[in-house]
């Protein structure tokens, strides 16, 4: 039976992941959207304390993916799934572009969790790991991906380009999705771990942005780029191949959900703070119908931002206790990304001049937003996902 009121172990958590919010996050948030591309210095001390917090086995309080773990006794579990759901809530309540900037956090550190082997695992774990999947000609669809890696000898050769790779110029390593053979589709599509320094690597460019501009979004191109072998992440078989690569996202979309939550709670207090110096104040004891316009329209927002929430802790609660959350990790991510996007925008016209200028944070939300609902699979192609699980139809059926 699921309860998705939060657990009382995970409270010490949820507030020292709002106290760096609240002292580290937000008051330098302005500072680095201004100065796009410039690394966040303050966050070095803040990840060092994480990674201590991480390593006592704690965790929570960072983008990392996490692993299931069917070993553990049976029963309800609360565990790093929703621990790092939780934390990535608080901190994104200061900052997205903050989140995306630490180091030893990234978006590939989750792949990493998700499918690699043990020994992987520990060769890999200390690593800041970002994700490269997106291609010129490859956006929504993955499994279009034209990056190959061809086998010579103990090594991989890895050719292409790859776009929009979130902390690519200040990670470690970058998890990439390649091709072992182009005629097979998706089933020969595998992620392997490339470490910074590896020949025929380069960042190529770096992208100017809308939002999240205290984190870097990279340009990286890959010309006879030798990889271990042993640097292929998870089953080398091609018959495991693609159905292994996506279980990613089964971790990876509630943490980019985890993210649109943060930020929009964090437009929707705002945004009564200030309707509330304005004079319009939001009765929850009244019907939204006889309330000022604004206070209604407030109301409204408040319960999508609830919907968004709650199933963004059911798909984390799923993967804890080891139940398949494609679904929900779909339906979590398709719900946040739209809400966040919808919530920000609204919060600026509800706050007026206020909400359009730099005077607030309003506007920089507004424009961190948009790409929530769009990495780590497109609103569209989330509700495709959704529509085929229910429907019970495959990739090749429901196009």
């Amino acid at each position: 039976m699921i309860n998705l009121e939060i657990p009382k172990k995970f409270g010490a958590l949820i507030n020292q992941a709002h106290q760096a919010a609240a002292e580290i996050f937000r008051p330098n948030s302005r500072k680095y959207d201004r100065a796009e591309h410039t690394y966040p210095k303050e966050l070095d001390i803040f990840a060092a304390l994480l990674d201590g917090v991480n390593a006592s086995g704690e965790g929570g309080g960072g983008a990392s993916g996490v692993r299931r773990d069917s070993t553990k006794a049976t029963g309800i579990r609360n565990g790093a799934n929703m621990s790092t759901v939780l934390g990535t809530i608080e901190l994104c309540w200061g900052d997205v572009g903050f989140l995306l900037s630490m180091p030893r956090q990234g978006l590939g550190n989750a792949a990493i969790a998700s499918v690699a082997n043990e020994e992987q695992l520990a060769r890999f774990g200390k690593l800041w790991a970002s994700m490269a999947i997106t291609e010129p000609d490859c956006g929504s669809d993955s499994a279009a991906i034209t990056t190959t890696a061809v086998k010579d000898g103990d090594h991989y050769v890895i050719n292409g380009e790859k776009i929009f790779v979130t902390a690519g110029e200040r990670s470690d390593a970058v998890v990439v999705w390649a091709t072992l053979d182009k005629s097979l589709g998706r089933a020969a599509i595998k992620s392997f771990v490339v470490e910074k320094g590896t020949p025929g690597m380069a960042v190529v460019r770096l992208e100017n942005k809308l939002g999240i501009r205290s984190s870097d979004t990279a340009v990286i191109r890959f010309t006879d780029c030798h990889v271990p072998a042993e640097n292929l992440l998870g089953n080398p078989e091609i018959s495991q191949g693609f159905a292994g690569v996506m279980q990613t996202f089964d971790n990876t979309r509630p943490l980019v959900a985890a993210m649109a939550v943060g930020l929009a709670h964090a437009a929707l207090e705002e945004t009564e703070k200030l309707l509330a110096e304005a004079g319009v104040k939001v009765d929850y004891d009244k019907p939204a119908n006889n309330q000022h316009a604004a206070a209604a329209a407030f109301l409204a927002l408040e319960a999508d931002w609830e919907s968004a929430n709650l199933l963004t802790l059911k798909a984390a609660w799923m993967a804890d206790n080891s139940k398949p959350n494609s679904l929900e990790a779909s339906q979590a991510k398709a719900k946040a990304g739209r809400v966040a996007t919808e919530i920000t925008l609204r919060c600026v016209e509800l706050c007026g001049s206020l909400g359009y200028t730099e005077n607030a944070l309003l506007e920089k939300w507004a424009r961190d937003a948009k790409i929530l609902d769009i990495f780590e699979g497109t609103q569209q192609i989330q509700q495709l996902i959704v529509a085929r699980r229910l429907l019970g139809k495959s990739s090749g059926e429901l196009k």
